[in-house]
């Protein structure tokens, strides 16, 4: 039982440490991603810089200045290598305003309506709209660069992300939604083949288990028999009839777990009764044993009567545990608009809050002995054959725990 349990904690270390392993490889990523981002905004930045001197010294060169014998000159130096700066953006959208918010130039933009090539110059009212709302938005945005002209002429440079930073700054976001879905899909699939080689195990050792317990059963009814004739005290034959029946049972329930049983529309109050019968002699005297049951309301579920019973047998052997032979245990069946609902209620130990989930995996157990499997199977049973569930609904260490069955009702 011990090694069964370690194998299991190992199991879920080793999950832990691989959620905690891909977090911090997505961190990572999406530092240097957003590193990479921020270095192309700063490159981006200085290319406006750039683009606003370039403008500026046009500025400059274009104005009229009056040379050495009094006659106005137009500077022309290196003109065509400034107009090859402004006119070698072609990604970064931008806006050059006046003084009073005159726009002067737009470039990058995308248009409502098509620049008339015979009149490039001339913006339509349209586009001009357009581009007002774009500098209003703009206005309020950090991409601002002011350029001095002279003394008395500012203006004012406005840009955008280019449409490669845009698109860039959504990659690290896209990139970690694609890493998570294959981790998704990757955890799912290795918990589809991890749960497909738990019901090889769970189907092989129950059907194993129903086969050896066929033979000695049958060798059973057929002495019980013989020593009926031979003239043994009827009640004591009696008594041996009754555990052959309880090993035949047995036997029964084994071999339903890995195939779908046969269900039938059943009162779920004398299902729960019916169920009981068996542990009702047998648990310790000290052991209060209430069922409350309502007659009143329609609770029929589909159920397999001898499946049922096992999950019944199996949740109060463990209250009759936890309370160590003595306490209070209650059994309650409720009506709701879509479930029946069983309430198994006992005074015992209790169970941590952390551990409310924990108690149906394999190899759980707070007892010095035993496998750790009733309660895994008490599950399977509930949810898988039936539809159903199962959960710890309260629970408080010292006070006791109460177990709640939801079973469709068939109305």
């Amino acid at each position: 039982m011990a090694n069964l349990r370690n194998i299991y904690d190992s199991r879920r270390i080793w999950k832990f440490a691989l959620i905690a392993v891909s977090l911090m490889l997505v961190a990572l990523f999406l530092y240097i991603s957003n590193r990479l981002v921020k270095d192309l905004a700063v490159m981006e930045r200085d290319r406006m810089e750039i683009w606003a001197n370039a403008t500026k010294e046009l500025a400059a060169t274009a104005t009229e200045q009056v040379d050495e014998n009094g006659n106005p000159v137009t500077m022309q130096t290196d003109v065509d290598f400034l107009l090859s700066i402004i006119e070698g953006n072609h990604n970064i959208p931008v806006l050059l305003v006046d003084g009073e918010g005159e726009i002067l130039l737009h470039r990058n933009f995308r248009l409502p309506e098509p620049i008339d090539s015979m009149s490039p110059y001339e913006i339509s009212p349209t586009n001009m709209a357009f581009l007002k709302r774009k500098l209003a938005k703009m206005q309020n945005g950090p991409n601002k660069i002011e350029i001095a002209i002279d003394a008395g002429t500012t203006q004012y440079l406005y840009y955008e992300d280019s449409t490669v930073l845009r698109r860039l700054a959504y990659y690290p976001y896209i990139q970690l939604a694609v890493l998570l879905i294959f981790i998704a899909v990757a955890y799912f699939a290795l918990m589809s083949v991890k749960r497909a080689e738990q019901n090889k195990v769970w189907v092989g050792l129950s059907k194993e288990t129903a086969h050896q317990l066929g033979t000695p059963i049958s060798s059973l009814m057929a002495w019980t028999q013989m020593l009926e004739q031979m003239g043994v005290d009827r009640s004591v034959v009696s008594d041996m009839d009754k555990d052959v029946m309880r090993l035949s049972t047995i036997a029964d329930r084994f071999s339903k777990i890995g195939s779908m049983p046969d269900k039938e529309l059943t009162s779920i109050n004398e299902a729960v009764v019916s169920s009981l019968e068996y542990m009702r002699a047998r648990i310790p005297k000290r052991v209060d044993l209430h069922i409350h049951t309502n007659d009143q309301t329609n609770n029929g579920v589909m159920l397999s009567q001898t499946l049922f019973a096992w999950v019944m047998e199996n949740l109060t052997k463990n209250a009759v545990d936890a309370m160590d032979g003595e306490g209070r245990l209650d059994i309650t069946v409720e009506d709701s608009p879509h479930n029946a609902v069983i309430l198994v209620k006992d005074t015992g130990k209790g169970i941590a809050r952390k551990n409310f989930k924990n108690v149906f995996n394999p190899g759980f157990t707070t007892k010095k002995r035993g496998w750790g499997l009733g309660l895994t199977l008490v599950k399977r049973i509930i949810e898988e054959y039936h539809g159903g569930r199962i959960y710890v609904k309260e629970s408080e260490p010292g006070r006791g725990t109460t177990f709640a069955i939801e079973l469709p009702r068939v109305k």
